[in-house]
């Protein structure tokens, strides 16, 4: 089974990023749950949601604890809490900032996993340029794709589709397609 944790604030479609991870796991083929865990429900608030994926029907019900996969869609989070705890030795990491990890003081995290494993990336950026909002959720799909293969980039588009008509779900779809060719890009550096 593979466990993802994703974490953001209130009205950054965090628990839509959850389930449209889990829409792309089903379009794959296999079985898949996301739900999300609220503090205070109010927009700034953090917000966890998670999404399970494995190739026989899943039982587990319980919260996230040592994910494989942590998206961070808000890296002002950082300072007040720790959401890469429990991340397993391998795992992956990606979070929208158009910092570097190092600027971040990530340095540890990084030495402590694979080359390559945790990616930093202008997500909200990314989707300025494509929506014309600074919405993360759709980018950093598109960019978890890439980098851990967990699910195709095709599978991620057909949920955006399925989730969001018209210009959002057009200008969503491109967003994840460049945060895609975004990750493959530091992905080939990282292994040069």
């Amino acid at each position: 089974m593979v466990e993802v944790r994703i974490h953001g604030r209130g009205g950054q479609g965090v628990v839509t990023a959850a389930d449209l991870l889990a829409f792309a796991a089903f379009e794959d083929g296999h079985h898949a749950q996301a739900f999300p865990s609220f503090g205070s429900e109010r927009t700034g608030a953090p917000v966890v949601s998670y999404c399970r994926i494995e190739d026989h029907e899943i039982r587990s019900r319980e919260p996230v604890l040592e994910p494989d996969v942590i998206i961070v869609q808000d890296s002002t989070l950082l300072a007040i809490m720790d959401p890469f705890a429990g991340l397993k030795p391998g795992g992956f990491g990606l979070i929208n900032t158009k910092r570097t990890l190092d600027e971040l003081g990530l340095h540890d995290l990084v030495e402590a996993h694979p080359k390559g494993h945790i990616v930093a990336m202008p997500a909200s950026e990314i989707a300025k340029e494509h929506l014309g909002r600074p919405l993360p959720n759709a980018v950093l799909l598109g960019g978890m794709a890439a980098l851990t293969g967990l699910v195709k980039l095709a599978s991620v588009t057909k949920a955006i589709r399925g989730r969001f008509s018209g210009s959002a779900g057009e200008g969503n779809t491109a967003a994840a397609a460049a945060a895609y060719e975004y990750v493959l890009h530091i992905k080939e550096g990282a292994h040069a």
